[in-house]
C-alpha cells in the first residue's frame, strides 16, 4: 500500500497549475485594451442651408458653377469639360463676370483630388472665391 500513496503524490505533482497564467493573461489583456488608442475618423463637416424655392435677387452676382459627378466627370455649362481646360473656361466665365465665385457640386463619391484640381485652376484663374456645395439627392 505504501506504493500506491508514493505513486499517487507523483502524480498530484506532474500536473501542471494554470491559474497563474490565466491571471497574466487576463492582465496582459486588460494593458492591451487599455493603452490602445483608438482612432477617430475625421472628415469634412458640412452645413448645407434649407432649400430656397424664391429667385434669386436681380442684382445678385452671376456664379460660375462647376459640377463633379460620382464618376468624377466635370460639367461646367451643361457639357463635359477635361480637367485641362478647367482653368481656361473659368478664366473666360471669369472674364464675363468679373464678381462671379466658383461653385464646385461635388457628388459623394467623387474623389477629393478632383475637388483639389478644380480649386487650383480657379486660382490659377485668379478666383479665389471658391466654395464646395455637395449635390443632396432628395
Amino acid at each position: 500500500m505504501s506504493r500506491r500513496k508514493g505513486r499517487g503524490a507523483e502524480d498530484d505533482s506532474s500536473d501542471i497549475d494554470l491559474t497563474p497564467m490565466l491571471d497574466v493573461v487576463f492582465i496582459m489583456l486588460i494593458f492591451f485594451i487599455v493603452t490602445a488608442s483608438f482612432v477617430k475618423e475625421i472628415g469634412i463637416n458640412v452645413n448645407v442651408p434649407e432649400p430656397n424655392d424664391a429667385p434669386p435677387p436681380e442684382d445678385a452676382p452671376e456664379n460660375i458653377l462647376v459640377t463633379v459627378t460620382g464618376s468624377n466627370e466635370i460639367w461646367m455649362e451643361q457639357r463635359r469639360v477635361d480637367i485641362r481646360a478647367v482653368r481656361a473656361n473659368i478664366a473666360r466665365l471669369h472674364a464675363e463676370f468679373p464678381k462671379a465665385s466658383v461653385i464646385i457640386r461635388a457628388d459623394g463619391k467623387s474623389e477629393a483630388a478632383t475637388y483639389v484640381a478644380i480649386a487650383d485652376a480657379a486660382r490659377e484663374a485668379n478666383v479665389y472665391d471658391v466654395t464646395l456645395a455637395p449635390i443632396i439627392e432628395k
